[in-house]
């Protein structure tokens, strides 16, 4: 989704503050393709870092604005993700944070502030043969990146 809510801008300008001290670039904010979308998209030496940001004024009902990407949110995601690498021939290996943050409603400070690192791994269709074994696989370039589940 496109921000034009003040609170979203103010998430995501700290959200890329955040990166940037932890030796990220940012590569893009708000990331749009067709009806794919990323928040931002950040590299460093070796990863690129696809990023949601969650930007609240509280924490609706004891959730924090991080708890409210859900599984659909994540598979978008990666295909998004997926989507920037094969149009930019990007060779660095892909990971994917999430970072929550609250903003005090009147003075739009930031109280609250989570940056979720490798917050979760692709869970989907293997690429190659289009089967779900358990385990996830994810053809980057002509790399497989992959992980066995326990």
């Amino acid at each position: 989704m496109f921000v034009t809510h003040p609170i979203g801008i103010i998430g995501e300008t700290e959200a890329a503050q955040v990166l940037e001290k932890k030796g990220f670039r940012i590569l893009e904010h708000n990331w749009r393709m067709g009806h794919l979308e990323m928040d931002l998209i950040a590299e460093s030496k070796t990863e690129i870092a696809f990023v949601e940001v969650k930007a609240r004024t509280s924490d609706f009902g004891d959730k924090l604005p991080e708890e409210y990407v859900d599984a659909d949110k994540r598979r978008r995601m990666v295909v998004a993700a997926n989507a920037y690498i094969k149009h930019h021939h990007c060779e660095k290996h892909p990971r994917f944070d999430i970072i929550g943050i609250i903003v005090h409603p009147e003075t739009k400070e930031i109280i609250y502030c989570n940056h979720m690192e490798n917050a979760f791994s692709p869970t989907i269709r293997t690429v190659n043969t289009g089967s779900y074994s358990g385990s996830w696989k994810w053809a980057h370039r002509s790399k497989t990146i992959g992980s066995k589940r326990r």
